[in-house]
């Protein structure tokens, strides 16, 4: 399985995201985000490549609607509404992935 983990800058939710899971065998992640200075933006090669595409917060799943809508198709796409409050990989932020994250995982 082919998760992409997207927030808004790629610096704190989805890279945590990316390193956690991808420690679950038959698991392969990726991080992105959809701000022009995120620090690995989100391309159509992104989204090609994951069967999964997880967003942080709607405002990020209308974002890749608005820009990669057709990409989309075919995609699952999940949102965890998770705010951007917290820093990479505090333990916070951990259990929140895990918690709501853990509904759409194999374990």
């Amino acid at each position: 399985m082919r998760i992409l983990f997207v927030c808004g800058r790629a610096r704190a939710r989805s890279p945590t995201a990316e390193q956690i899971f991808a420690r679950l065998p038959g698991i392969e992640t990726a991080s992105a985000g959809v701000s022009p200075d995120a620090d690995e933006p989100v391309d159509a090669d992104h989204l090609a490549w994951a069967e999964i595409v997880v967003v942080m917060e709607r405002v990020h799943r209308r974002k890749l609607m608005r820009r990669f809508g057709a990409a989309l198709r075919g995609t699952r796409l999940v949102c965890l509404d998770i705010p951007d409050v917290h820093d990479f990989m505090a333990p916070a932020l951990v259990a929140l992935l895990d918690a709501r994250a853990g509904r759409f995982l194999p374990r």
